[in-house]
């Protein structure tokens, strides 16, 4: 038989082979395993990749499902008023606390996106968003909310506030 009509052999690395020798629920199990770089992966829950209103589960996402909740309830903001605010407030991440300011020696951490405390994040919440207020879309907009009320707009506001 000539070379051209010989069947073409893959090569297989060995622990191809031994995955599939071992049988494939093994196979099944080992490789989402293989690469993962956090226990998220290799548990196999994942972040949903928009929120329950359609928009992406990113920074981009909340402040734009935010402001659509602000349009609806005559609070004033802007995209980049908003965005600016949280990169000097958290760096855009939803879980953030403040664990050493004032706010935080009287008990009361200064929390999420735009580190807003309990007492201001249950008196400026609008309705329609979560009671959570480490959900980005309830922070940013019950922050702005606040913003509006002691300074015209989250667009006023260039420090801690």
């Amino acid at each position: 038989m000539s070379a051209a009509a010989q069947p073409r052999r893959t090569r297989n690395s060995r622990l191809v082979r031994a995955l599939v020798a071992a049988g494939t629920g093994t196979a099944v199990i080992a490789l989402p395993l293989i690469g993962a770089t956090g226990a998220s992966a290799a548990t196999g829950t994942s972040t949903p990749s928009t929120t329950l209103a359609g928009y992406p589960n990113n920074l981009d996402g909340w402040i734009r499902e935010s402001l659509a909740i602000m349009a609806e309830k005559h609070i004033p903001g802007t995209y980049n008023g908003i965005h600016r605010n949280i990169i000097r407030e958290s760096s855009g991440n939803p879980s953030a606390i403040n664990l050493w300011d004032s706010n935080a020696a009287k008990g009361i951490p200064s929390k999420g996106l735009l580190q807003v405390i309990d007492p201001t994040f249950n008196t400026y919440h609008v309705a329609g968003t979560s009671f959570d207020i480490y959900d980005p879309v309830a922070n940013i907009t019950a922050a702005c909310n606040y913003a509006a009320a002691r300074y015209g707009s989250i667009d006023n506001v260039f420090g801690a506030y």
